[in-house]
């Protein structure tokens, strides 16, 4: 049956082209879709490798005042916004603080081995402040202070890249300008800009000063990272604001939560995912109408053989069942051609996609379109078989 039935739709191919062409794009856009919502998916399920939950941002403005000549006034501020009640810890950073749209990056040496890193500069307290769990090594500390090389904290994606599976502590990093010592290894990978971002390389730098000793002009305004009791309100923020002005002579603040910056990133990130999800649903739509039509129209051209077979003793059951294994074999052509297609993407790299989620989303869009079509075949079978042999004889 399914060998005369693939037979069949080969000797009419010509007839079944337009059905064949409309379920192979049916297919490359759902296999392009699905691809890219698995692949966000599941980046959205690996860990970010922080907390962010109680954690505030605060923007420094200096007010026109030099920020290079605040360290010693930044210091105080940053001892006396700990000792505040309904605060847990406080650290300084710079602009690319979490969930921000702020970016950072290095290119680092090893042996040769160049690998390109985001680059984050933090205090001795970052850890604390944003639960940051380590494999190997340690935080920053005081002993740092003294380093002949500065230190930095790597992710396990860096040192995966940089010394595969040998030891990486205490390991040197060249970069364009420094020789860079790892102390620290986390145990998970820090993705500041939050669940869809790919899981890449990353490093943390210590510092204590402001802005860089090598910004000649400061366009890198310094922030806080502070983390709060849960209980912590708006009076909290006000406290702040207050000590903030008092320490360093009327500087300005604007207090925001991560929670509130995670959400404006994940808007950014879900609205081109929305409207793609839209465009494939009205196209799908199309599909499955001229799906229905053609079946509809090739039901009426065949009322005679339908007629000659019910007369010559087939039964409803093996009408409608051939109707439906027709339009299942034209699927089955269909999808081979988009098969074919959508096996060059993993070769060719295309979207930056991992080999094992083009799978995936082959499989996923194989299912959907054979759900499709046998969902858009099943009433016109129906009417093939219901079909009165007299009838349809008499109208030939």
């Amino acid at each position: 049956m399914l060998r005369h039935l693939f037979t069949l739709i080969w000797n009419r191919k010509r007839a079944n082209a337009l059905l064949i062409t409309e379920i192979f794009f049916a297919f490359v856009v759902l296999f392009v879709l699905g691809s890219l919502l698995l692949d966000n998916y599941r980046k959205y399920t690996a860990p970010l490798g922080f907390a962010y939950e109680h954690v505030w941002m605060v923007d420094l403005d200096p007010n026109g005042q030099p920020v290079s000549k605040q360290d010693a006034n930044f210091t105080r501020l940053i001892q006396h916004l700990r000792a505040m009640p309904g605060v847990r810890n406080v650290e300084r950073t710079r602009s690319n603080t979490p969930f921000s749209f702020s970016d950072s990056q290095v290119d680092l040496t090893v042996d040769g081995k160049e690998v390109g890193s985001d680059s984050y500069y933090v205090g001795d307290e970052m850890d604390k402040v944003l639960d940051l769990r380590l494999a190997e090594g340690r935080w920053f500390d005081r002993r740092d202070e003294v380093a002949t090389h500065q230190p930095v904290v790597i992710t396990p994606e860096t040192r995966q890249a940089l010394f595969a599976n040998g030891p990486a502590l205490g390991k040197l990093i060249r970069t364009k300008d420094d020789e860079l010592q790892v102390v620290g290894v986390l145990a998970t990978p820090f993705r500041s800009r939050g669940e869809f971002q790919e899981i890449a390389p990353a490093l943390f730098h210590r510092s204590e000063a402001l802005v860089s000793p090598k910004d000649s002009v400061n366009f890198d305004q310094p922030k806080l990272l502070i983390r709060v009791q849960p209980t912590a309100t708006a009076e909290l923020e006000q406290r702040l604001a207050k000590e903030v002005a008092a320490t360093t002579g009327g500087w300005k603040t604007t207090v925001t939560t991560l929670t509130e910056e995670r959400a404006i990133r994940m808007k950014f990130a879900l609205a081109p995912m929305g409207m793609m999800v839209l465009v494939c649903g009205f196209l799908i739509i199309n599909v499955a109408l001229g799906l229905f039509g053609v079946l509809w129209y090739n039901i009426s051209q065949r009322r005679a053989e339908i007629g000659l077979r019910r007369a010559v003793g087939a039964s409803a059951g093996i009408i409608s069942a051939q109707f439906l294994g027709e339009v299942l074999v034209v699927t089955t052509f269909g999808l081979v051609l988009g098969l074919l297609v959508a096996a060059q993407f993993p070769l060719l790299g295309v979207m930056n996609i991992k080999p094992a989620v083009y799978l995936a989303g082959m499989g996923v869009a194989s299912v959907l379109v054979y759900m499709l079509t046998a969902l858009c075949a099943l009433y016109p079978s129906r009417l093939a078989a219901g079909i009165r042999p007299a009838v349809a004889l008499r109208e030939d």
